[in-house]
């Protein structure tokens, strides 16, 4: 009984994006949400508060940065990323979908994303659905749904053990198992694979 009760308190469980989660993200709330690869905690990237919200929940280490999922190339703008279309071969929809990309990102205006490394992976998702998502809620941080050093959660229920009503919503996908994204930097034309 305890239990169930316990269970009430949660948010609600949604079983898709609609316009109140976007909302909620815009006012700086966080949640779990199915990504194009596994189940993300997230919250809009350009809130400070939110960012340092999920790094506090997810026991995350200070020093390193998440990665940010956005909804179109015009995303990076926001963050100082010049888009080199010669060196980085990027136009729409020729992104590599699940891969994240490191680029440069300096200042102080983001070091609370960029935690003094100076850089940030970006992906553009391969679901059009979280795309147009994305495009609606801005650009989002969207590290893996578990406490840091635990395994990813595969369903909400798994992730609800890791955060219960301590995010502001959830949406469930069913089952989620998924090999996380391929991350690569690019420097001097070239390709480096930091996680294959």
């Amino acid at each position: 009984m305890a239990q169930m009760e316990k269970q009430a308190h949660y948010p609600k469980i949604l079983k898709s994006f609609n316009s109140k989660i976007t909302f909620l993200i815009k006012k700086g709330s966080i949640g779990v949400i199915p990504t194009d690869t596994i189940y993300g905690i997230v919250g809009n990237a350009l809130n400070k508060k939110a960012v340092d919200k999920i790094y506090k929940l997810r026991h995350r280490n200070p020093k390193k940065p998440m990665i940010i999922l956005v909804g179109q190339l015009f995303d990076l703008k926001k963050f100082s990323v010049l888009l080199k279309t010669k060196t980085y071969n990027l136009k729409p929809g020729a992104w590599p979908h699940k891969t994240s990309i490191v680029f440069p990102v300096s200042g102080a205006k983001f070091r609370y994303l960029h935690r003094g490394i100076n850089s940030l992976a970006f992906r553009l998702p391969r679901s059009n659905k979280l795309r147009s998502f994305l495009k609606k809620t801005g650009p989002l941080v969207a590290p893996s749904a578990n406490v840091e050093g635990k395994p990813p959660a595969k369903t909400i229920e798994e992730a609800q053990k890791y955060f219960g009503d301590k995010v502001d919503f959830y949406i469930d996908a069913g089952r989620r198992v998924s090999r996380p994204s391929k991350l690569i930097q690019i420097k001097n034309d070239k390709i480096i694979k930091l996680r294959k």
